[in-house]
């Protein structure tokens, strides 16, 4: 049984081969646990800005709480790409009446603690451009990577947040 209460997740975590090499990253936790309760709003950040799959691999660089969004091997700044498609797709969500949402993590995009790399090394954590943009505008959506949804008390965490917007949601339509 699919529940109502709508929640995003990153696509690669339902399944969906859209990373950088072709591939998923898919979590039965999500599907199997979670999907018995909500319905998932799938969403990839990097193909819907319009990259490709497979595409190069990308990292976060410079300052932490500015980083920038750059391909690896060859050096493309895709940071403009990516916070247009941020402004777009925030705007879309507004109106779905989200409960959740379930990011992946460590990536450059929708990562809540990334690795942001200095000259050679990480210079320090920072989050990706999706995760940082989605959080700043949805301050009070429970958000969580799939990394913490394997322990079951972070999960059972997780579902009571989601259920407590879902309610509040309610309460406002009234």
């Amino acid at each position: 049984m699919t529940g109502t209460i709508a929640v995003g997740v990153s696509a690669c975590l339902l399944g969906e081969k859209v990373r950088y090499d072709g591939g998923h990253k898919h979590d039965s936790h999500i599907t199997d646990i979670l999907g018995r309760f909500f319905s998932f709003v799938p969403l990839c950040p990097e193909v819907e800005s319009g990259m490709s799959v497979p595409r190069e691999a990308m990292r976060l660089e410079g300052k932490p709480e500015n980083p920038r969004l750059v391909t690896i091997e060859g050096r493309v700044d895709m940071t403009v790409r990516m916070l247009s498609y941020c402004r777009i797709k925030l705007e879309e969500l507004e109106r779905m009446d989200l409960c959740g949402f379930i990011l992946k993590a460590r990536s450059p995009s929708c990562g809540l603690s990334v690795d942001v790399f200095g000259d050679a090394a990480p210079s320090g954590k920072g989050s990706g451009l999706f995760a940082a943009a989605l959080s700043a505008r949805f301050p009070h959506l429970p958000v969580e990577e799939e990394s913490v949804l394997g322990d079951p008390e972070e999960r059972a965490d997780f579902i009571a947040r989601v259920f407590a917007c879902h309610s509040c949601n309610l309460r406002q339509n009234l």
